[in-house]
């Protein structure tokens, strides 16, 4: 939205897409991200041995969630109930 009214007499859209990003950044700050650390690997590698059939990029949000063990809040349940030990909420109504 910023590139596209950047080059434009629109700029009060331009302007409130620069707020929008704000807002978005001040949102997202408040969330704690986790690393993908060496203990993490670990897991993923054991998971990948056990031939769960989800994404690797889901894999490796799993793994995160092990080694850290916290609570992963998702909506794909089918996926990520298939991993043993995760502990899994869903927040949608």
């Amino acid at each position: 939205m910023i590139r596209k009214y950047s080059q434009s007499n629109q700029y009060e859209k331009l302007i409130k897409g620069y707020q929008g990003l704000r807002d978005i950044v001040n949102y997202l700050s408040k969330f704690k991200i986790f690393n993908y650390t060496l203990e993490a690997h670990y897991h993923f590698r054991e998971l990948r041995e056990q031939k769960i059939r989800i994404g690797t990029q889901d894999l490796r949000i799993a793994s995160i969630s092990l080694s850290e063990k916290s609570i992963l809040v998702t909506r794909n349940y089918r996926d990520f109930s298939q991993i043993p030990n995760l502990r899994l909420q869903d927040w949608t109504i």
